[in-house]
């Protein structure tokens, strides 16, 4: 047990992570060669215990910078990155693994974290039911790692995040920011198909999934009309929460009639690939269309794993928590205008990168274009104006999208590419990585 140290949060909602179980060293598992460990981060006082796996960057440790990475869902696993997106490896039929050339780890060294509480192998007695008391929970826990891993705390600090887990990103970087005695270095936010305000992308998916989108429509004219005529409706709904966003029942109820679960079943249903409308549904939606993301589950639960990982109890593994996502989603969370919040971090001057794969349908490349375009934020005028330009990769000249920047904001659609840029185009989406984070675009 680590020495106690002091977290310093809001009182109102005070975290208190003063413990932690591990290292545990992972390196018998064969996920990579670097090093590596897991471990848990305790608030003992709450039953909080976040659950982290680290993986060093296989290049220079001591420079590279450092990455938290969180899974939207809400409430699934961050381990499901490791194997699936930008983790070291992919796990085979057979459950052995296979070396990710591209993963991001060729630069950085990244903390895969399992958050909300009771998500993944994180647990606690206490349900979480707003992002902005997870933010707190996660600024609490990064400051505690730092402490105990003071060799990572120099170098350059980057959230990132797919889907909703970029509202996650939003709180966490607003909380990071509000603490100006603070042993995190925070140079940046990564947002992977981010979903982050609901009014803006909710209004995106008619247009995408009939046809404005740059690819076919996947709907009936009868079918889009529908969809059209319940815009105006739900716009009202979600800018009454936006107008009073702790008006909990104003929230809820966006929520529930402005979901994109129905149009998302009938994608489903018709074998629409909703994931990454460029290639057809592999296995089923429930594994995003893709039949990699079934060998996770059997590796993280095989007992070899559990063990070295050190998890605690007789918890097992699961990509989300059920639970921990009602509880997010039943009191309209992901409603709230959680873009506020990120305005605030670009107005501090920590730079932010918002990129799409182009073939998601529903947390689309152009709902990203309109809400980096509609933020209001004190660069807002100068990002508006920038032009779209070809994205290609710095070591062979060949583009893979399109990209503008202005005053510390980055939008960039990745082409042939899905909810997973980072799996359908690995090469790609590393080279936008390592270039964000050496700043290439901060200057425009």
């Amino acid at each position: 047990m680590s020495k106690n140290i002091p977290v310093t949060a809001p009182s109102s909602q005070r975290a208190n992570f003063t413990g932690q179980a591990g290292p545990f060293d992972t390196s018998t598992l064969g996920i990579d060669k670097v090093k590596q460990f897991s471990g848990y981060l305790d608030d003992d006082t709450k039953d909080k215990h976040l659950f982290y796996w680290f993986f060093e960057s296989r290049g220079d440790p001591a420079k590279d910078p450092v990455v938290l990475w969180l899974e939207g869902g809400p409430a699934c696993s961050s381990m499901i990155s490791i194997f699936e997106s930008i983790g070291p490896a992919r796990i085979q039929e057979d459950l052995s693994l296979k070396s990710n050339p591209f993963s991001w780890t060729q630069r950085a060294s990244i903390i895969f974290l399992d958050s909300p509480v009771n998500t993944g192998f994180s647990s606690s007695s206490e349900a979480i039911n707003s992002t902005a008391d997870g933010a707190k929970d996660l600024f609490a826990a990064m400051t505690l790692f730092f402490n105990r891993f003071p060799q990572y705390g120099t170098q350059d600090f980057f959230l990132a995040g797919n889907s909703i887990a970029a509202m996650d990103i939003s709180e966490l970087a607003a909380e990071i920011i509000s603490h100006p005695h603070r042993n995190i270095n925070l140079k940046g936010a990564i947002l992977a198909n981010g979903v982050i305000d609901y009014k803006t992308q909710y209004l995106a998916i008619r247009p995408m999934v009939c046809g404005e989108g740059g690819h076919p429509s996947v709907l009936s004219k009868n079918g889009c009309q529908a969809l059209a005529a319940e815009e105006p409706a739900c716009e009202k709904m979600i800018q009454d929460c936006y107008d009073n966003e702790d008006d909990e029942a104003l929230c809820q109820k966006a929520s529930v009639w402005c979901s994109p679960e129905k149009l998302s079943a009938l994608l489903d249903r018709q074998g629409t690939n909703r994931f990454n409308v460029h290639e057809p549904c592999v296995g089923d939606a429930d594994n995003s269309c893709n039949n990699a993301s079934g060998q996770i589950e059997p590796f993280m639960n095989l007992p070899n794993v559990i063990q070295t990982l050190g998890v605690r109890g007789d918890k097992t593994w699961d990509y989300c928590s059920v639970e921990a996502s009602k509880n997010l989603t039943d009191a309209g969370d992901h409603v709230r205008p959680h873009q506020r919040r990120l305005a605030k971090a670009l107005d501090m001057k920590i730079p932010v990168l918002a990129y799409a794969g182009d073939g998601d349908l529903i947390g689309n490349w152009l709902g990203i274009r309109d809400w980096t375009n509609a933020l209001e934020w004190s660069g807002h005028d100068a990002f508006k104006k920038a032009d779209l330009r070809p994205l290609k990769l710095s070591s062979s000249g060949k583009q893979y999208g399109e990209i503008k920047s202005a005053s510390g904001l980055t939008f960039a659609r990745v082409f042939k590419a899905g909810f997973s840029a980072a799996l359908d185009q690995p090469e790609a989406v590393l080279d936008l990585f390592e270039r964000f984070t050496k700043g290439e675009w901060n200057s425009e």
